[in-house]
């Protein structure tokens, strides 16, 4: 008899799909191809092992961060389980012993009587089996033909080039201004106008301002989509001006002249809660990105709900290919899981795999698959993923930018975030009693 639900990947993702599946009665095979094969990152054999940092973000519950691993665990999350379990020191995020933290896992899932777990690499995506693909930032090439001939190879991608997200509400909307190219396609973007010697300051500091070090399987040539903004300035001192920050086409009302140079911010929902710095993706260090950035007029009290990045990552156009329910259009017997959907952060990677072990579960049982609700931090980061505009979209993490506007506004940051929070919690716990999730 084949298994129920087929597993490929055994990150925190597949992880979490294999444990939420698992406990919902449905017989699990989990593959991992480690030790087998190993992974340029990987060092251990276990399950859910961290290879970056061994931060899973804030554990401030009053954080978009914080309302995500609180409704992960209202579904007993394993993941926020064992990483309370091995949680060590670090002021208000959850950072954990990776060792412990991936030996409990490890532990957990092999010990599961609905569990089987399989140490070989999978090199197609079965079409003969509910099947959830959650192999993460480094899939393997193998499987990654797979993935292109199932979604199309235009609707996959092989490393972010993440521009940094605004708030909206950190925005002078003094300094800026309206307009779109040409006035082509109404007033769609914020124009952050510069003069000479504005930008002139912005792009010594730019240039002199501290980068990331690539790791060793990232060294490879940029190709002309995804070219940091520091990179591409070192080409020389008008390069951006004929590039992300072109004037052409844009005139300064306040002025009634073309300014120098000209940051574009581009509406990254549609409650227009967000924006996203066009073409400034970046591999400054973090402190260096808010410093250098703030720089620009109309940001100089931004609030960066993301920060800029360039990495390896294999994921797919989410927008193009994926219901919320995380299945593939193409095919409702595949769901997709982890960084390969789109979500930033072993949390949210671990939540949507989470999401998808949930549904396979219920698609087995003949229940109707589901969604949490837009107010949740689940829901909100799934219909980011899923609803964005697919010619503009980049890996997201969870963030306040995400959740849809309260029904009054509310300048108190502080209030606002807890009646967010409150409205989360409680949509989420009432979509989980209507659905009898355990």
């Amino acid at each position: 008899m084949r298994d129920d639900v087929v597993i490929i990947g055994g990150g925190l993702a597949g992880s979490e799909a294999a444990w939420q599946a698992a406990e919902r009665g449905a017989k699990v095979t989990l593959y991992e191809m480690r030790p087998k094969k190993e992974t340029a990152a990987h060092k251990t054999s276990n399950l859910a092992e961290i290879v970056c940092s061994n931060s899973l973000g804030s554990a401030d519950p009053m954080s978009a961060p914080g309302i995500l691993k609180e409704e992960m665990r209202l579904l007993n999350s394993l993941v926020i389980r064992a990483a309370e379990l091995a949680r060590v020191p670090a002021g208000s995020a959850l950072a954990v012993d990776r060792d412990i933290f991936a030996q409990e896992i490890t532990r957990t899932l092999e010990s599961h009587p609905n569990i089987k777990i399989i140490r070989e690499e999978i090199q197609e995506i079965p079409r003969d089996a509910l099947c959830i693909v959650a192999t993460g930032p480094l899939t393997s090439e193998n499987l990654s033909k797979a993935l292109a001939s199932l979604t199309s190879k235009k609707n996959l991608a092989f490393f972010d080039a993440i521009s940094p997200i605004i708030d909206a509400e950190s925005i002078d909307m003094d300094t800026v201004f309206q307009a779109s190219r040409y006035d082509k396609g109404g007033a769609d973007y914020l124009n952050c106008p510069m003069d000479e010697e504005a930008y002139t300051a912005f792009y010594d500091a730019l240039m002199a301002a501290e980068k990331v070090e690539a790791k060793d399987f990232e060294k490879v040539p940029y190709f002309e989509g995804c070219i940091p903004i520091e990179v591409m300035a070192e080409r020389g001192k008008q390069t951006l001006t004929f590039g992300p920050m072109k004037p052409v086409g844009l005139t300064d009302p306040r002025t009634g002249k073309r300014p120098h140079a000209v940051l574009q911010l581009r509406a990254e929902n549609q409650h227009g809660s967000c924006y996203n710095m066009v073409g400034f993706q970046t591999k400054l260090k973090y402190p260096e990105q808010q410093r250098v950035f703030r720089m620009i007029p109309g940001l100089e009290k931004a609030e960066f709900l993301r920060l800029g990045s360039i990495h390896r990552n294999t994921f797919v156009n989410s927008p193009e290919i994926l219901r919320n329910t995380l299945q593939v259009k193409m095919r409702g017997t595949t769901f997709l899981a982890g960084c390969i959907i789109g979500v930033e952060g072993y949390v949210e990677s671990a939540a949507s795999g989470g999401l998808a072990g949930i549904n396979a579960a219920r698609a087995l049982a003949d229940l109707p698959l589901i969604t949490p609700p837009l107010g949740t931090a689940h829901g909100a980061l799934i219909n980011y993923i899923t609803t964005s505009d697919a010619k503009h979209f980049q890996p997201m993490n969870t963030n306040f930018g995400l959740f849809p506007p309260l029904p009054t506004k509310v300048r108190n940051k502080e209030q606002k975030r807890r009646m967010i929070h409150q409205r989360a919690i409680d949509e989420f716990k009432a979509w989980k009693t209507q659905f009898a999730l355990s």
